[in-house]
């Protein structure tokens, strides 16, 4: 097996969006280069409802799947196909938007006005920007809880001991997992060479790949940040990680809980403007056209 090692670890950075949505911008469009097939990710946990419950209204989107993944307080969602609900604490929304569609997110409160979650945005290649939109709405009971070494790990998708996640074909073959770790424990998972892989770490600190030395780690130039003397990243801390077949991960003395997600890099141009994800400026320009005119939803 290749060890997996870091190549850059970048510390989320407080944004607004929607209709005034506070919320943790993760990675966006400067490291999306990177990050291919990903886009961009989004950490909107919460616990002031003054900061967002305004949501995020009726917008399009094309070209992209969203993934909605929810740990505290409820997401209500409408679209333009006359789809509506609500996935709460646990649940996981997989919209592709393909060809087009209009929704809107209108976060709720939970116990203690908290809410939490994190939105992740995945490319389609060429061949599937135009699409018919689906939904995969999968509930927490769904979702399997594996051990694995010493973790716990939900599986939303890909494979851990065997245990396949419930959502798949997917085209970007995506691997997405919750991981808990109790303290001084580690996990491992192989993974494919060549997908882009990468851990946002959610609770606690964690360690990755061995690389327990943050002063050589700085050393290498590739992006060190909020790393603690014994290598442990923090909560809000995502580690992007480069090729080989397997991810190591350890807890210090507290637990760890951190989401790995890996997938296909697509390998194309990038178009990308807002919610709307294409290849050319042209097909950027006439969705916009549409959009306008009332013709966007196919």
């Amino acid at each position: 097996m290749k060890i997996r090692k870091i190549l850059k670890v970048i510390k989320s950075k407080p944004t607004i969006e929607g209709a005034g949505v506070h919320l943790r911008r993760v990675f966006g469009f400067s490291e999306a280069p990177r990050m291919d097939p990903f886009l961009l990710m989004d950490d909107f946990r919460s616990g002031d409802p003054a900061r967002y419950l305004a949501g995020f209204p009726w917008h399009p989107h094309r070209g992209i799947e969203t993934i909605t993944y929810m740990l505290e307080g409820t997401v209500e969602h409408g679209d333009s196909l006359g789809n509506r609900g609500v996935i709460g604490p646990g649940d996981v929304q997989w919209m592709t938007a393909g060809s087009g569609i209009v929704h809107q997110e209108m976060p709720k409160s939970g116990e203690g006005g908290r809410m939490g979650g994190f939105q992740l945005w995945a490319n389609l290649p060429a061949r599937s920007k135009m699409m018919e939109p689906r939904y995969r709405e999968v509930k927490a009971s769904d979702i399997p809880e594996v051990r694995s070494g010493d973790a716990t790990v939900r599986v939303i998708s890909g494979t851990v001991e065997g245990r396949r996640g419930p959502v798949r074909d997917v085209v970007i073959d995506p691997v997405y997992l919750d991981v808990s770790v109790p303290a001084g424990g580690s996990f491992s998972l192989p993974l494919p060479e060549g997908h882009a892989a990468f851990a946002y770490v959610i609770g606690g600190s964690a360690a990755f790949c061995g690389q327990d030395d943050p002063y050589a780690y700085e050393a290498e130039g590739s992006g060190y940040f909020d790393m603690n003397r014994e290598g442990l990243l923090s909560d809000g801390s995502l580690a992007v990680f480069g090729d080989g077949s397997e991810i190591r991960a350890s807890a210090g003395d507290k637990p760890a809980r951190f989401l790995l997600m890996a997938g296909r890099p697509i390998g194309e141009p990038v178009a990308w403007y807002g919610p709307i994800v294409m290849n050319t400026q042209e097909e950027l320009r006439t969705a916009f056209e549409e959009y306008r005119n009332g013709t966007f939803i196919k």
